[in-house]
């Protein structure tokens, strides 16, 4: 391969001047094949009398060369009386100095040749690089058999022409070698600014516009039309796959306008699809399509979109689809070269008027959707390397408003179903819910006659062996007394398991209602224990009972039957897994509102991972423990259903092999809290009265406060809204505010200050709903601070007592 050293011409030049030193080759060119005279009509290559063959690095195009293999730019003049070689590559010692939006002024190192031996090596190397394409294979071997001594009139032309050049570049721009690299580069930088100053705006708007709308069409039609006018191009237009038109049919990709005007959006025919708008054909299935957008610079540049003849020319490209969807850019200056060794793609292209063309891709989730097409139709063009630049930018977001239109199409479909769907749904949970409604009578209805036809038979079971053990008619043999006895106790067993069946139920149903009364706590204890003092001595286990009741914490308010149930049933189960010689204590003492009741056994105890299956209906420790201890496993679950209907909750603590402990904490009402504080608790005469004003906008919150106040005498009036809270404050004129900090709209914080500073408001007292920390470090000023605060959950005790301290200090003042 040639090297500029062994040229008549080397030197470092700017790519402009390269470029239009390879552009005076191509006229050069040109006027050779004017001059020439033709034996025939017909035009090609390989003329009959005279061989004018003219290439530049275009051909690689085509010829499906990687590029830096021959050259990085070349230009070659071959005819019988005229040849010369142009060769150029990147100046690699001042690369550094070159920054990216100056690419298109960097240096290049260029040679000239006019040996004939250099060209024709050239020549040679290139066609053994396209073994492939026959028709370029026998033309360049053609090429270097025709080459002579160059003419020595169009020698001296060709040469003071280029020395005409090289003087004007020269005076124009000062040699880089001869001055530092910045006094050369200040005019293009400023152009270079400018140039990307305009991309930024255009990328701007076509971002701005992405953002706004989610219609496709809209954003690809402007996109487009906007793009083709900054980069002045005649034509430019979006080609997209056959893979993705069928992914995206829904969405109408293909618009909906058709005809003469400027921009258009039609289908192609699929006569069409067979020729690639590149040129070119992937290696792999899918990677047809159609142009769907385009637009146009002017009337008389043709439309591709209504191109119907029918064509079957390509060239072959290696993995063309995989290389566009890793981002290749394709840039074609001029189709005259890089096409010429494909007659028929060529012929098409000056159809349609393509002269240069610039192509990038348009990929989607790692998938090449499509491709963003300009064409130059009557001139060559060199794609600087800042156009090729932007317009894979503007695919990029292209690409974004793509996909983003994809998903809204997903969602609208969605929408589209959604109602129906709701009402499919809607129904069946109708249906459902008629079905359980049916089920759950037809359950009550089932126990209610179980009820009366269990405990019938039962009531003869259990009398009449009672009856005989206790009266006998005659003498009974010991073996017809064990007989009686043990049909007495299973009826009575099994009348226990109905009652808890039919009682479970019951509070499942939600049908429970609790009976609250008024008992003493240790007389509820002592009848419990009492209850069970026979089966506990028949089992050898000692039942003991420990009270820490003070005597005015012994009246209770509950549903003494209900507590007695869960106290039978722990202290049941508790002698029940007490072995021989163990021990079962119940204490029972009073915590502030609650009554506590524990139940604490010396028996087997229970593994850590079974006790989340303690409180579940039907259920045992194991089956070697369902053998050796009788039950059915409800009492636990019957036992947890009553405590959490009177609001209290049971916790179990237990070690295997020494025992277990239940914990029942059953409070006081809440009706009830107010009335029976304490033993010392104030009387509602003993109260100070007054209207107090309640705002806060959490209803549950509300509703608790009011009932509790209003329980205890106070007149009470509930405010959502701070915003109207002051002028229904100046009316109601009341003795204490309660603000809920955490107010929608207007906070807390701004009505506690326009409370203060109110000339309309006389002074009252006002307590926070809020945390001490909150008030600490959110207060605005000192007028924003309230009189006193309560935190939340309300204690009823506690905002009873803060509320008579403050109403107390209202009155003194």
């Amino acid at each position: 391969m040639p090297s500029c050293q062994n040229s008549i011409l080397c030197r470092c030049l700017p790519l402009p001047t390269f470029a239009r030193l390879r552009d005076f080759l191509a006229r050069f060119a040109q006027r050779l094949k004017e001059q020439a005279p033709l034996a025939s009509s017909k035009q090609g290559i390989l003329d009959s009398e005279k061989f004018i063959l003219f290439l530049n690095e275009n051909i690689l195009t085509s010829l499906a060369i990687p590029e830096g293999t021959v050259a990085e730019k070349f230009a070659i003049l071959v005819s019988e009386n005229f040849s010369v070689l142009l060769l150029g590559n990147k100046y690699q010692k001042i690369e550094q100095l070159q920054a990216e939006n100056l690419a298109d002024n960097q240096l290049i190192e260029v040679g000239l040749t006019f040996d004939s031996n250099a060209i024709a090596e050239f020549l040679t190397d290139l066609a053994n690089l396209c073994e492939t394409n026959p028709l370029a294979t026998q033309t360049l071997t053609s090429a270097c058999q025709i080459i002579q001594p160059n003419d020595a009139k169009l020698q001296s032309e060709f040469t003071l022409s280029l020395l005409e050049i090289l003087s004007v570049d020269s005076k124009e721009e000062n040699p880089p070698d001869r001055v530092y690299p910045h006094v050369w580069v200040c005019e293009p930088v400023h152009h270079a600014l400018g140039q990307q100053l305009e991309q930024e705006q255009l990328l701007y708007q076509v971002t701005s516009q992405i953002r706004q709308s989610l219609e496709l069409p809209v954003i690809l039609q402007t996109a487009v039309e906007q793009v083709r006018n900054f980069l002045q191009a005649d034509r430019l237009l979006i080609y997209q796959f056959e893979n993705s038109l069928k992914l995206n049919n829904s969405q109408n990709l293909a618009g909906e306008e058709s005809g003469e005007s400027a921009f258009t959006s039609v289908s192609v025919t699929s006569s069409f699809k067979e020729v690639e708008p590149l040129g070119e054909t992937c290696n792999i299935g899918g990677c047809w399509g159609r142009i769907t957008y385009e637009a146009r610079g002017a009337e008389s540049i043709p439309s591709v979109l209504n191109f119907a003849e029918e064509k079957n020319c390509f060239i072959y490209v290696p993995n063309c689809h995989e290389k566009y969807r890793k981002g290749f850019t394709l840039a074609v200056e001029d189709v005259e070269t890089a096409y010429l060794f494909s007659p028929c793609l060529l012929e098409l292209m000056r159809q349609i008027k393509v002269r240069s063309k610039l192509a990038v891709p348009i990929v989607i989730q790692d998938k090449l959707w499509g491709l963003l097409i300009a064409h130059q139709c009557f001139e060559p063009r060199q794609w600087q390397a800042s156009e090729q630049k932007f317009l894979r930018h503007i695919a990029e977001h292209l690409a974004i408003a793509i996909y983003q239109a994809q998903l809204y199409g997903e969602l609208q479909k969605q929408k589209e179903t959604l109602e129906e769907r709701v009402i499919s749904r809607t129904q069946e949970l109708h249906d459902i819910l008629l079905a359980a409604q049916s089920a759950n009578r037809a359950k009550s209805e089932f126990l209610s006659t179980m009820s009366h036809e269990l405990r019938t038979p039962l009531t003869c079971v259990i009398g009449l062996s009672a009856t005989l053990l206790r009266w006998s008619f005659g003498q009974l043999t010991q073996k017809q007394r064990e007989y009686l006895q043990t049909i007495h106790d299973n009826g009575e067993h099994l009348l226990e398991l109905i009652n808890d069946i039919l009682e479970l139920s019951q509070l499942e149903a939600g049908k429970t209602i609790l009976n609250i009364s008024e008992f003493s706590l240790s007389q509820l204890a002592s009848q419990s224990l009492q209850n069970l003092k026979e089966k506990a001595r028949q089992r050898g286990v000692d039942l003991s009972l420990s009270l820490s009741i003070q005597p005015q914490q012994d009246r209770f308010l509950a549903d003494p039957k209900r507590l007695k149930q869960i106290l039978f049933n722990l202290l049941s189960n508790g002698v029940k897994f007490t072995p021989e010689g163990g021990e079962v204590i119940l204490r029972v003492w009073v915590e502030g509102n609650t009554a506590v009741f524990q139940v604490e056994d010396s028996g087997i105890g229970i593994p850590e991972n079974q006790l989340p299956l303690l409180f579940e209906k039907f259920q045992q420790l194991d089956t070697s423990y369902r053998r050796q201890y009788e039950g059915t496993g409800l009492g636990l679950a019957l036992t947890k259903q009553l405590v959490e209907l009177h609001r209290g909750r049971v916790e179990v603590e237990s070690t295997v092999g020494e025992g277990s402990i239940f914990t029942v904490w059953v409070p006081l009402p809440l009706s009830s809290t107010i009335g029976n504080l304490n033993g010392n608790a104030t009387a509602h005469d003993e109260i100070p009265q007054g209207r107090i004003v309640l705002i806060e906008n959490d209803e549950e919150t509300a509703t608790l406060i009011c009932d509790i106040l209003t329980a205890a005498g106070y007149q009470m009036v509930w405010i959502v809204e701070g915003s109207t809270a002051l002028k229904q404050i100046e009316i109601l004129q009341p003795l204490v505010a309660i603000v809920e900090i955490n107010l929608q709209g207007m906070n807390g914080y701004d009505v506690i200050q326009q409370l203060r500073i109110s000339s309309t408001i006389p002074p009252l007292k006002i307590m926070a709903i809020a945390t001490k920390e909150t008030l600490e470090n959110n207060a605005a000023n000192a007028k924003a601070k309230p009189d006193d605060y309560i935190t939340k959950p309300i204690q009823p005790q506690h905002l009873l007592n803060q509320i008579k301290l403050l109403i107390k200090m209202e009155i003194d003042n």
